[in-house]
């Protein structure tokens, strides 16, 4: 128990420490670029969010080849080390008034450190927490990732309205904004040391000299595995969707396109990810018991059938939104909980950390990145409603690679 919560610990203060990003670069952005344009500094802190995405698959093909080669546990304090540290740089920044064009330089070195940081966590975490559980319980293990991952969003967007509501505005511009980035750094430190007590998996230990004889590895997934890999392409792509449609898109359009009360869109969107993680654990002890395979399937028909029916509920009233969040976060839920497993059970260990790590990023990088942008893009437009056909297109092409998936509950990982 005590390894599984460091494992999630450390997986929360990721999340925890990426998210504050977003929610406090609105204050952040004229403090480190030129405050004579506030468009141009909030597009610079904007760019340099994105920029991040972009090293999460390198992030993910060299940490998780460190991963294979020397250990989860090794990759796993590196990770938490390079996010905290990431943290701890934009928490002291100087201000652009301070030393010019050298801050926002600072801010976008602490960013690819983050990104190459998360890119390493998830398929690390992923498959550690794999790689520990009994064969019939690695659902149910698998379910403390997104756990992990929906509570630290949640903390850290309720810490954000705590935020606004007890300091100025004026505070939080000139130096609130680095107070939960301090709290992310310290939250690390906590999370490096309960992670130096984790012990190292049996499977990668079996496993260690055939890892470090491989050869291009990532070209032996591709040579070796492909059919795995185009299947963690097609659902990570449906998986990733949903994620930046949920947490992130779909608020700023309800607000900005279809007049949606900024507030109660935030509390609707609370008390769902609640729920979100609520339901993480039920669904990998379901999965365990009854399968992968019908629970994915049942995910992605469900989006692909109900995503555009539940944007013409977007809009003013809070039960409006309650019921679009709820629902897709609901169903959301089928995969994430099993995810670390499902991704585990595709790969040997002598290539999970790597096949993961570079598959799954690149394929959230090219698209997860990109969701924000693509709404807004077509919201201006007026065509804002083909952004969730986008989606149930991608549910199609999810549904149609797990169909091919073979069932994988109490496998004995390769």
């Amino acid at each position: 128990m005590r390894t599984l919560v460091a494992a999630s610990v450390g997986n929360a203060v990721e999340w925890y420490d990426w998210t504050v990003y977003a929610t406090f670069s609105i204050y952040f952005a004229t403090q480190i670029f030129p405050s004579d344009n506030p468009t141009a500094a909030f597009l610079g802190t904007f760019t340099t969010y994105a920029l991040a995405f972009f090293f999460r698959p390198l992030g993910g093909m060299i940490l998780g080849r460190y991963a294979d080669t020397h250990g989860r546990k090794k990759a796993m304090m590196l990770t938490i080390l390079l996010m905290a540290g990431g943290s701890f740089i934009i928490a002291i920044l100087p201000t652009f008034d301070a030393v010019g064009w050298l801050a926002p330089i600072l801010l976008l070195l602490a960013r690819i450190g983050q990104g190459m940081s998360l890119g390493g966590e998830v398929s690390n975490a992923s498959a550690y927490l794999a790689e520990i559980a009994p064969k019939d319980r690695r659902g149910r293990y698998s379910s403390f990732f997104y756990i992990s991952t929906g509570s630290a969003v949640l903390i850290a967007s309720l810490f954000g309205a705590f935020l606004s509501a007890t300091l100025s505005d004026d505070a939080l511009n000139s130096w609130g904004w680095r107070i939960p980035f301090v709290i992310g750094g310290l939250l690390g430190l906590v999370g490096l040391w309960l992670r130096r007590s984790m012990s190292e998996t049996e499977q990668f230990e079996a496993n260690k000299g055939t890892a470090e004889r491989v050869q291009n590895p990532l070209m032996q997934t591709l040579k070796h595995y492909p059919k795995q890999v185009a299947q963690l392409i097609a659902f990570t792509l449906l998986s990733t969707l949903c994620y930046y449609a949920f947490f992130s898109a779909i608020t700023p359009y309800a607000v900005n396109s279809r007049e949606a009360d900024d507030t109660q869109t935030f509390v609707a969107l609370s008390i769902a990810t609640a729920l979100f993680v609520a339901l993480q654990y039920p669904f990998g002890a379901l999965s365990d018991k009854f399968g992968r395979k019908p629970q994915m399937l049942v995910w992605s028909a469900a989006i692909a059938l109900l995503i555009v029916p539940l944007s013409w509920l977007i809009g003013p009233g809070f039960w409006n939104m309650l019921i679009v969040f709820s629902v897709g976060l609901g169903f959301y839920a089928m995969l994430t909980s099993i995810a670390p497993a499902i991704m585990s059970e595709l790969f040997p260990t002598h290539l999970r950390g790597l096949g993961i790590g570079a598959w799954y990023n690149l394929t959230v990088a090219m698209f997860g990145g990109t969701a924000p942008l693509v709404i807004t893009w077509l919201a201006d437009r007026g065509q804002g409603d083909l952004f969730f056909w986008y989606v149930a297109i991608a549910a199609v092409i999810a549904f149609v690679g797990i169909l091919t998936l073979k069932e994988t509950k109490g496998k004995v990982l390769d």
